[in-house]
């Protein structure tokens, strides 16, 4: 298949198999940390907040890494950047293993987060060019490569913690990232006809020109929008295993918590993507911000063993398929040479914005004592997101008078 009929075929369905593989090998860098903060903190005995900076430094590589990288794909291809990114994450893992203290360790996870954004919106943006018809499940299986690894390697990783400890836990995932990421990147190499891609520009323009909103300001809203999302998911995300090791249930329930919160956004994750490609991305990114904001809400008088469970799921089902959603409202948009720019932008800010919540709710917790506050704020944020989203739905609504696009 050399033209449009590429797109949703047989092919294209494999090759997100295999970028699923990918993602769940390659997003274990965000993740990794996140099980053995609290090894981390004891050993090097410092605060929450200041234990919380290899995550910021993780988060702040990530989202340099979707804007960088995301410009590599869309120039030498996805292969060319995952087979770089595998070296990258493997070289860093193998030397943070070894880290003398937490600001070397927190330069190292900055190159560790720069690595694994190869497997996130870089990744992400290839899959949507391969799809027009389910664009929004498939981009919804792709990015549930990020769940999925934290959902799988915090509950693998548990023994080597206990065993081993965190040094531990980093030279492992130094060998898996290598050994499996560069084969799984080397199936594909093959490139989009230019048929199947002229074929999805006319009609993302057609979209783009009816709606009567510029790519430059789309990006700039959906970046605002992404900082509100995502500094409210931080929140549970980063910070479930401190909030049970400080309740007093210890971290490996709060890594199982973690795992659970995961899975269930895994599951959010494609039911969303089946919600996109019938209400579009914009519908669907305001219903998961809604919804994850009323599961914020309910952590609030959580504090027993069963209703944090319980919440941390209804959070997981709630927010799973907000950031895909991102990505679709961007391809929905604009042109498929610019995907990977364009989705790397997008997804540099919301990633930025969870860098920044995770430092935001441990500071909040070392000034306030506990994480009451920290929920309050990501609600506020959350608020921004929800603001943001139901204006730029507003402007693209159809029937709305056509406005000239710069």
């Amino acid at each position: 298949m050399t033209g449009a009929e590429i797109l949703d075929s047989r092919y294209a369905w494999m090759r997100l198999a295999v970028a699923l593989a990918i993602a769940t090998v390659g997003n274990v860098g965000l993740w990794a940390f996140v099980t053995v903060m609290p090894d981390v903190q004891a050993e090097f005995d410092v605060a929450r907040g200041t234990a919380s900076l290899p995550y910021t430094a993780t988060m702040v590589g990530f989202a340099l890494g979707n804007l960088v990288i995301g410009r590599i794909v869309d120039r030498w291809g996805i292969t060319t950047a995952l087979i770089g990114a595998a070296l990258l994450i493997g070289g860093a893992k193998g030397a943070a293993a070894f880290s003398p203290s937490l600001a070397v360790l927190a330069a190292l996870q900055l190159a560790v987060g720069f690595g694994t954004a190869a497997s996130f919106g870089p990744l992400i943006a290839d899959v949507s060019l391969w799809f027009l018809k389910r664009r929004g499940i498939a981009v919804a299986i792709a990015a549930s490569g990020n769940y999925l690894a934290g959902t799988v390697w915090p509950t693998l990783l548990g023994g080597v913690l206990a065993e081993h400890g965190w040094r531990g836990v980093y030279l492992a995932l130094a060998a898996v990232c290598i050994g499996l990421m560069i084969p799984l990147a080397v199936l594909l190499r093959r490139r989009l006809p230019l048929e199947a891609s002229a074929h999805s520009d006319a009609i993302s323009a057609g979209r783009q020109q009816a709606a009567g909103i510029s790519p430059r300001t789309l990006m700039l809203m959906l970046g605002a929008a992404g900082i509100g999302c995502c500094v409210a998911m931080a929140m549970p995300q980063v910070h479930v295993v401190s909030l049970c090791a400080d309740l007093g249930y210890g971290p490996a329930v709060g890594g199982r918590m973690l795992s659970a919160m995961l899975l269930a956004g895994l599951i959010s994750r494609l039911v969303f993507g089946l919600v996109a490609d019938r209400l579009g991305g914009a519908r669907t990114l305001l219903l998961g911000s809604a919804l994850q904001c009323v599961a914020l809400f309910l952590y609030l008088p959580a504090g027993g063993l069963v209703s944090l469970y319980a919440v941390s799921v209804v959070f997981g089902l709630a927010q799973g398929g907000i950031v895909p959603s991102y990505a679709l409202v961007v391809r929905e948009y604009m042109p498929s040479a610019e995907a990977g720019r364009r989705v790397g932008f997008v997804l540099m800010i919301t990633i930025l914005g969870m860098a920044l919540g995770g430092w935001m709710s441990g500071w909040i917790f070392d000034v306030t004592g506990s994480y009451q506050m920290a929920f309050v704020n990501g609600i506020a944020f959350n608020f921004v997101n929800i603001a943001i989203m139901s204006l730029i739905l507003w402007r693209t609504r159809p029937g709305r008078p056509v406005a000239a696009a710069a």
